[in-house]
């Protein structure tokens, strides 16, 4: 029988070894800090944090989490990336490294702020 897919974030941590449970917790507080009225989702099978819209997807991997602000967060912040590994739309963090939580931090709310600017400017 195949495993169902998680429907929260919970459900989605609950899936990996302890070790990364406790990895993706820190990353999951530091954006929930970072944007504390954003809502949890689950995204293209990865948690998400939602305000208006998707602002950062996370995801773990055998050897690294993987970090999704999307174009504009990795295009404003890609200047400090230095030895991650990174694309267009997604940065990689070493699971066996200390997650760099400031800068995640910063990511998350540059992303927050760029959706409320988007919503303020649809509206008449």
């Amino acid at each position: 029988m195949e495993k169902s897919e998680p429907k929260t974030i919970d459900g989605y941590i609950a899936l990996f070894p302890l070790k990364t449970q406790e990895i993706l917790q820190q990353v999951r507080q530091t954006i929930h800090k970072a944007v504390p009225n954003a809502k949890e989702v689950i995204s293209y099978k990865m948690p998400a944090f939602k305000q208006n819209a998707v602002l950062v997807y996370f995801a773990a991997y055998e050897k690294h989490i993987g970090f999704y602000p999307t174009g504009s967060g990795i295009e404003a912040f890609q200047h400090e990336f230095g030895d991650y590994k990174w694309s267009k739309g997604a940065v990689q963090f070493p699971i066996d490294k200390p997650m760099p939580l400031d800068l995640i931090t910063r990511i998350t709310k540059f992303k927050a702020e760029r959706d409320l600017e988007k919503v303020a400017k649809k509206k008449p």
